[in-house]
């Protein structure tokens, strides 16, 4: 059997994140997996806009009530922003007599990063929880500043004005299109026709746009029945980020934690069920997108190879016949003496003459065992 930590064997999956994409990468490859990186959106730093200084100029001179950091990347390129002008000390000196709240344990983070202390943070990591709570305190007559995420307010603006609070608005960075369009394209691509297990998302924004590219290419159905059939994974790093794909039927996956390491660890418990796996006398046999593990181990197949496994697989060790599997040979290659050599490849790249079964006058099956 293999080792625990290669139970992402012989899966490929894609990151559309940009941001932590090596890291997350890494994480996935040490356990086996094959990562293809295919950005939805790339990050654009407002770190030299000129609005984004002078809405900061606003904030110090305003000396707010309440701060919101929304991301953590957004409140720590908000202070850079500031140091790079020189207005980094005077903004924290604001910062410090003013309630910072913080949505999720990110922003958090960035604010202690900053030397501060958050005083309330919504662990739920959405802005729903973060406006319900403020609201209900009450804001009227407070002034907010709120450092958005690449999307924008999420409707806090709105709600804190409706409440009687005078809000300023600052928008760090913001999303742009995919930096590789092309790469993009390919892994919807690859995800629709077959060629991909798994689809990984992080933010919201990203799997939107990830959706709007599925429409573009015109593959909704293929990539739809794929996740239906429980060939193609989604994967999101929380209920937020899920959100537009399961808006748009399709079924998702993710951790109780919203974290990185939590998704990792969610994919690792998905492809550690057993359950599908097809009982060989060599092993459990589970079949990839791209690939084929018995026993825990990647068959070195060819895509001809693989196609007649899944094939035989399908049949569960009913017989197919020397016409049927001929249709998996490429070119010309046809007859029965052409299927008798992919057959005898496949076992011999497998390892394995059993895995195989010759039935006299009938064709062939697949070796399989009582579970």
């Amino acid at each position: 059997m293999s080792d625990a930590g290669d139970v992402l064997a012989g899966c490929v999956l894609v990151i559309t994140a940009d941001r932590r994409k090596r890291e997350f990468a890494s994480a996935l490859e040490r356990r086996g997996a094959s990562v293809i990186h295919a950005p939805a959106l790339s990050t654009v730093p407002h770190l030299d806009d000129d609005k984004l200084i002078a809405d900061t100029h606003a904030v110090i001179k305003a000396k707010p009530d309440v701060v919101v950091a929304t991301t953590g990347i957004g409140f720590r390129g908000w202070v850079e922003a500031a140091d790079a002008v020189g207005l980094a000390e005077p903004l924290l000196e604001v910062l410090r007599g003013a309630r910072l709240i913080a949505r999720g344990p990110k922003a958090r983070g960035a604010i202690q990063a900053a030397g501060l202390q958050a005083d309330w943070v919504a662990e739920s990591e959405t802005a729903a929880e973060l406006r319900d709570y403020l609201v209900a305190e009450g804001v009227d007559g407070l002034t907010i500043a709120v450092q958005h995420h690449g999307s924008g307010s999420d409707g806090l603006d709105e709600a804190f004005v409706e409440a009687g609070a005078k809000v300023l608005s600052l928008v760090i960075y913001g999303w742009g299109p995919p930096a590789d369009p092309q790469s993009h394209r390919d892994a919807i691509d690859a995800a629709a026709h077959g060629r991909a297990d798994a689809v990984l998302f992080t933010s919201a924004p990203g799997a939107q746009e990830w959706l709007q590219g599925v429409d573009e290419a015109g593959v909704m159905e293929p990539l739809a029945q794929r996740v239906a059939d429980g060939d193609l994974v989604l994967a999101t790093v929380g209920p937020v980020t899920a959100a537009p794909l399961e808006a748009a039927g399709l079924k998702t996956c993710y951790p109780d934690r919203w974290r990185l390491g939590a998704l990792v660890r969610e994919l690792v418990k998905h492809y550690s069920d057993t359950t599908s796996a097809i009982p060989t006398p060599d092993g459990p046999l589970v079949l990839r997108a791209t690939a084929a593990v018995l026993d825990g181990r990647v068959l070195p197949l060819t895509p001809t190879g693989l196609d007649i496994l899944k094939a035989l697989a399908a049949a569960r060790g009913s017989v197919l016949t020397r016409d049927q599997l001929s249709e998996f040979l490429p070119g010309a290659q046809t007859g029965p003496h052409a299927v008798e050599a992919a057959i005898n490849r496949l076992r011999d790249n497998a390892g394995s003459r059993g895995l195989v079964r010759t039935v006299v006058k009938r064709g062939y099956a697949l070796g399989v065992t009582a579970a």
